[in-house]
């Protein structure tokens, strides 16, 4: 039987583990480019500690996210076991409430984001002065770079900056200009409301597909 105990350990130690495979996924992909201003050893003792922070936080508000909709709708957890099925106009509410949440989330609430570094950035001033690395001029970094820049689409959680503008602009006597857009708080803007929902779309699609392909090879082994 399912016990509420059990439920956040789950869901914390699942966050946890998730974090810090990510975040030592990300010190690899560093140490196999090669790029020096990143030793391994100082990154890593920065990148993990800090990711687990984030995991502790992120798992607690799983298990009580998962915790609230066992608690409303206790058939919905039980589905996971073998001989449990559960009707569909239940699953359909809670998809729904969460697809509302997600949008609530990502199109406004996503303004109230922190401005300070995440914990990739944390780590890596930390360890080199930058937060940012310059790319070297040549090779598969250069190359992937420039790859990337055509084909991303919500670059930095937001629009496009067509170089057209920015070249009008040239020319142009100074003027006072606004603060840059990342140092507005709350950042109010449409294309991070559609960076969020998008992003959060993207990621209940993927997690669903996930859901039921198990759901599905489950059923095909009975």
């Amino acid at each position: 039987k399912l016990a509420e105990g059990r439920i956040f350990a789950a869901a914390l130690a699942s966050a946890i583990l998730g974090l810090q495979m990510g975040a030592f996924g990300v010190v690899l992909q560093n140490f196999f480019s090669g790029l020096t201003a990143l030793p391994f050893g100082t990154f890593v003792l920065l990148m993990q500690p800090i990711h687990l922070a984030i995991g502790i936080v992120e798992g607690v508000v799983t298990a009580l996210v998962v915790i609230f909709v066992w608690k409303a709708r206790p058939e919905i957890a039980e589905m996971a076991r073998p001989s449990r099925a559960v009707a569909a106009g239940s699953l359909r509410g809670v998809l729904a409430g969460f697809l509302a949440l997600a949008v609530i989330t990502g199109g406004a609430l996503s303004w109230f984001a922190s401005a300070y570094p995440d914990g990739l950035e944390w780590a890596m001033f930390r360890t080199s002065g930058k937060e940012e690395l310059e790319t070297p001029g040549s090779g598969v970094h250069t190359l992937l770079a420039q790859l990337q820049q055509k084909i991303v689409f919500l670059p930095d959680y937001g629009f496009k900056v067509e170089e057209v503008q920015e070249a009008s602009k040239e020319g142009s006597k100074p003027e006072a200009a606004d603060p840059a857009p990342e140092e507005r708080w709350p950042a109010v803007s449409a294309g991070t409301s559609v960076a969020g929902v998008v992003g959060s779309g993207i990621t209940l699609a993927v997690a669903g597909l996930i859901g039921f392909g198990l759901k599905g090879r489950r059923h095909s082994r009975m």
